[in-house]
């Protein structure tokens, strides 16, 4: 934990063309850190979350998304990884997910198409680039560049994730070198350094309104403008800065 994330999130990944795969309530954190760590640089414990991955290979897997199921409500995000290019299209356009995931891990079976991309990102519903992969084989690292350009070139940049799906802590990296990771994905560097700060806020915000019944309001402070201090200052004071 001490690479300087303030929020982390358990993944629970089913499968289904396993067999006897079903969906269990999360654990909760409590149970598996009796004390959670401090943030790196600050007074706040880490915010541990709870997040669901189900890999959909055909239509009818998607039946368990659109169901009232109670235990998928309990998950913090969920996420849903379509093998085939009219699941993605369903993941982009109905599916009420969080994260629409993108394999790195061998070559796309289809092409990204405009129409589905931009619904999803209308729907603040953000695409998820893995970086674990890219570090861990060269093969690997080519087909994950080489999918997130192809991303790139439809979504322009807009609401991308990167993370880790780190299985040891080895294969965790610092956010500042995730950021440096998406140029290599084809991001500007507003847009890497968004892809592992405020876009995942807005995917953990985007799950919390998908269990509310109406929405949820957060407050950003915005910094002042010099111009605006200026129009502020009295005029006595004005006149001496000027002068």
């Amino acid at each position: 934990f001490l690479v300087g994330y303030s929020a982390v999130a358990l993944n629970h990944v089913i499968d289904f063309k396993e067999k006897k795969q079903e969906i269990i309530k999360p654990v909760s954190p409590s149970e598996l850190f009796p004390s959670l760590p401090i943030v790196q640089g600050t007074s706040k414990r880490i915010k541990v979350l709870t997040r669901l991955t189900l890999v959909v290979s055909d239509p009818s897997h998607c039946n368990l998304l659109r169901s009232t199921s109670a235990n998928i409500r309990l998950y913090d995000i969920i996420a849903v990884f379509p093998k085939t290019e009219k699941l993605f299209h369903i993941a982009c356009t109905t599916l009420d997910v969080d994260l629409v995931c993108i394999n790195v891990t061998e070559k796309l079976p289809f092409y990204f198409r405009r129409p589905p991309v931009n619904m999803a990102i209308d729907r603040g519903i953000y695409f998820e680039l893995l970086y674990t992969p890219a570090i861990k084989d060269s093969t690997m690292r080519r087909y994950t560049i080489s999918n997130a350009i192809s991303l790139m070139q439809i979504c322009k940049g807009k609401n991308i994730v990167i993370s880790s799906a780190a299985e040891r802590p080895l294969e965790l990296r610092g956010p500042y070198d995730v950021a440096n990771l998406g140029l290599l994905f084809g991001l500007s560097e507003s847009e890497a350094k968004a892809a592992v700060s405020t876009n995942c806020r807005a995917t953990m915000l985007h799950g919390e309104t998908r269990k509310s019944a109406c929405g949820v309001v957060y407050t950003v402070k915005k910094p002042r403008k010099v111009e605006e201090e200026e129009t502020t200052l009295p005029a006595c004071k004005k006149a001496k800065t000027e002068a």
